[in-house]
């Protein structure tokens, strides 16, 4: 009997949400997708968003880049369009980078404690999860920052979830979230991978989303020059962390994330022929975007 896959959520950009002629039946009903917020968009373009992935009959995870959010009053008007119009029940919290703040908050731990998710009904929250460390923090600011945040779940009974940056050591990845409750923290937790892709794509991704010690290990396992005008499998990296998730079932690892850098449609056909989601007869680019 085969085992099973591990289950995968993936991510868009505002503007895919809302145009792509690929999105309808493209990945299974119910499935996370997580819209990204990289500061360019304004809230209104990533309310629309989120109403199209909800009608698509997806469930919408719109990002909260805490560091690029302007004042608290804009972000209760977001949250509450994104309830009111998209039925937004789960979201992702990041800091954003910037070094400098574009407005009242420096921190996850600032926008989370505004209370403005809870009293507009948000019940499920990600945060962000950094496997490798990060250039902004030590490992012992990190792990604090996700003791703050799994307290902060605690004392509101939000549901809360590591999702973490995309990597190419998956046996790394697995051990830091199997680690985590050894510091404390017993937070579920998705593991970010990027999904197929050239390879000079996701150098380029790499090197933007600093994460240098993935780039440097993809680097020295990148058999030859040549292989950097081919493609990359994404199953070196699923499989350590697949394999962590069967040998512990009731561990930290819970699903993979992507990041379709590739695109969505080759990542949506990669994880429905590797198992991971069953998309059956839904690929459907002639579907309206009514979501009927």
């Amino acid at each position: 009997m085969n085992q099973p896959r591990i289950p995968a959520s993936i991510e868009v950009a505002p503007k895919q949400a809302i145009e792509s002629a690929d999105l309808p039946g493209l990945f299974p009903p119910g499935t996370r997708v997580y819209i990204t917020d990289v500061g360019s968009d304004p809230s209104p373009t990533l309310v629309r968003a989120a109403r199209r992935v909800r009608e698509l009959g997806y469930e919408p995870v719109p990002h909260f880049a805490s560091r690029r959010l302007t004042t608290r009053t804009a972000l209760d008007e977001r949250v509450r369009a994104t309830v009111a119009e998209a039925g937004v029940t789960d979201i992702l919290v990041i800091g954003g980078g910037l070094e400098r703040p574009a407005g009242a908050f420096t921190s996850t731990m600032e926008v989370l404690e505004t209370g403005i998710f809870d009293a507009n009904g948000i019940t499920d929250i990600g945060i962000a999860g950094h496997p490798e460390g990060s250039p902004d923090f030590n490992e012992q600011v990190a792990l604090e920052a996700l003791r703050l945040k799994k307290n902060f779940g605690e004392r509101t009974g939000a549901r809360m979830r590591i999702v973490t940056q995309f990597g190419f050591d998956g046996e790394r990845f697995a051990r830091w979230a199997n680690g985590l409750r050894d510091n404390g923290i017993d937070m579920p937790v998705h593991l970010g991978v990027a999904g197929p892709a050239k390879v000079t794509t996701l150098i380029k991704f790499a090197a933007m989303c600093g994460v240098g010690n993935s780039l440097s290990f993809f680097k020295r396992n990148t058999r030859s020059i040549a292989t950097l005008a081919t493609s990359h499998s994404p199953e070196s990296v699923v499989g350590p962390i697949e394999q962590a998730w069967h040998d512990n079932p009731t561990g930290a690892i819970r699903q993979i994330h992507v990041f379709p850098f590739g695109g969505i449609k080759k990542a949506a056909e990669w994880l429905d022929q590797r198992g991971s989601w069953d998309i059956k007869t839904s690929l459907y680019p002639h579907v309206q975007s009514n979501g009927h």
